[in-house]
């Protein structure tokens, strides 16, 4: 993609990573570091600080991930926070679960999008209370009902983030059609 938002972020995570790299090498540089590890799919990611509030989390499959704070946080808005993170990443659970579900069922998905909106608390730890999926799915000759029940087997049994994040919000989810 040429688009400039996507030139900038792909700047910034070049930048970023060699920033990274000399950090490592040089060691002079104080530096926080996270290294997780999810048992049973042998999931790991390893988040380094970087400066100011930026951070790098370098996950298991080798890819990076920047992120950055809010400026009234000390942030330089380089990077998505990691709760903007997290929400994305329940949406991309979800929409891969949607797409297979509908693949699987031989239904001619051609497209599909979820936005995301959620609520959080108001006092520390500002979990997640409320948060609304709305799908688009495009296709030729989707039934409702096949989305429909794409979108109850990812919430109920299939998306792990969306099964972990209802136990501090409330989800919700509604879809539209488009014919193509």
């Amino acid at each position: 993609d040429n688009t400039p938002c996507c030139k900038v972020f792909c700047i910034v995570i070049v930048r970023l990573f060699n920033v990274l790299c000399n950090v490592v090498k040089t060691d002079k540089v104080r530096r926080i570091e996270y290294k997780c590890y999810l048992w049973g799919d042998d999931m790991e990611c390893t988040v380094r600080w970087h400066d100011g509030m930026s951070f790098i989390a370098e996950t298991g499959s080798g890819h990076l991930v920047a992120m950055d704070g809010a400026p009234d946080a000390g942030g330089r808005n380089l990077a998505p926070r990691p709760m903007e993170l997290l929400l994305a990443g329940m949406g991309g659970c979800t929409a891969f679960d949607v797409v297979l579900i509908l693949q699987r069922g031989r239904h001619a998905v051609s497209g599909c999008t979820v936005k995301l909106e959620a609520d959080r608390a108001d006092t520390d730890p500002k979990v997640f209370t409320r948060i609304n999926l709305h799908f688009t799915v495009t296709g030729k000759a989707l039934k409702p009902e096949a989305v429909e029940r794409a979108l109850k087997l990812s919430a109920e049994k299939y998306c792990s983030a969306s099964i972990m994040l209802e136990k501090t919000a409330e989800i919700t989810h509604s879809f539209e059609l488009v014919e193509g």
